[in-house]
């Protein structure tokens, strides 16, 4: 409670700051007689079983099944959104999948998924909902992931991340302009949570940098981007380059061309990060895992199919041994390009 009788909200940055009644910018939390409620939770925007390297996470059980579903709303105001009607909503009513965290966490199982994703719009906002939805999954062996932008204050991010084994991780360009004019928001507290999973938790996690022509593509700002990765996170942590499309506010403008993704392919190799892949694209050679030792071709991926897996049980490269980072068990046959909608009851 703040001194002149409103309500601040500690979860994200924005620090909203609540009359009774009134809810923040994310639309989804609430001020409710003197309690911040989460208006969403137990509600879904819908339930779909994903290959996990749609998340994108390639090191993550590669060909494993991944539960997905997201809510409503959004902490950021990215113009360029390619999940606008999700993120974006304001019509609760299209929330029409309703689910407790164990009837999630029972379906998971029962649709032999490996884990369940937090996505579409991004769980930080439905931060109590997605850790129960863990601690649920946790008791039957189902994984947790949760894919989001990283904006989010220390303390909460402590108690969100103990709760889950992977994530990916927006990192929407790397100048502070870009996230003021573009998202809303600023890029030192995505910084600081892409830090805080290296070297404070054990958790899973991956980088994604949608390449936006004009906005966030130049060879300056992707080397920066690339140095500071390879310094403060380390050259194993996976790097994904994905395709924008014209969407939401920015229609304006062209799609990313495939040049562009394979420029910074080649700047972020030659930095020194050992895993780097292109997406929203068709690209083979750049959705391919290949050993940092002796460069073999260990994981041929075509979009979310696997066509060739090579890789030892417990992940490393039957030619030179070298490990690769990542978490893996046994291989058998990979889920493919499918996505099965799902309806779960309450």
């Amino acid at each position: 409670m703040l001194e002149d009788g409103r309500m601040q909200c500690d979860l994200c940055p924005r620090d909203c700051r609540l009359h009774e009644g009134q809810r923040g910018a994310c639309f989804v939390r609430m001020r409710h007689e003197d309690r911040m409620v989460l208006t969403t939770y137990g509600r879904s925007s819908g339930f779909c079983i994903d290959p996990v390297e749609k998340k994108p996470l390639n090191h993550f059980y590669p060909g494993s099944s991944i539960l997905s579903f997201g809510t409503a709303g959004c902490n950021l105001a990215c113009k360029f959104c390619q999940n606008w009607d999700i993120s974006k909503s304001r019509d609760m009513d299209r929330l029409a999948d309703q689910a407790s965290p164990e009837g999630i966490a029972r379906a998971a199982a029962d649709g032999g998924c490996r884990s369940v994703a937090f996505t579409y719009n991004d769980p930080v906002i439905f931060a109590e909902y997605a850790m129960d939805i863990a601690n649920a999954c946790r008791s039957q062996g189902i994984r947790t992931v949760a894919v989001t932008a990283g904006y989010m204050h220390a303390a909460a991010r402590r108690e969100f991340y103990a709760c889950m084994d992977a994530a990916n991780v927006d990192l929407k360009g790397f100048t502070d302009d870009f996230y003021v004019k573009l998202c809303g928001a600023r890029l030192t507290p995505v910084l600081d949570t892409l830090a805080y999973l290296k070297h404070d938790t054990g958790v899973w996690f991956e980088i994604t940098t949608l390449l936006i022509p004009g906005r966030n593509d130049s060879t300056a700002e992707l080397e920066a981007e690339c140095r500071w990765i390879r310094k403060e996170l380390g050259s194993d942590v996976p790097l994904h380059f994905t395709a924008f499309h014209p969407d939401y506010k920015m229609t304006d403008l062209a799609p990313t061309p495939a040049a562009t993704l394979r420029r910074a392919l080649e700047i972020a190799r030659s930095e020194g990060l050992a895993y780097v892949y292109t997406g929203n694209v068709h690209d083979p050679e750049g959705g391919t895992t290949y050993c940092p030792g002796c460069r073999l071709p260990l994981i041929i991926r075509d979009w979310y199919h696997i066509d060739d897996y090579r890789m030892t049980p417990d992940g490393k490269c039957p030619a030179c041994g070298t490990a690769v980072a990542g978490r893996y068990e046994p291989f058998r046959s990979g889920f493919g390009s499918r996505r099965i909608p799902l309806t779960i009851g309450r």
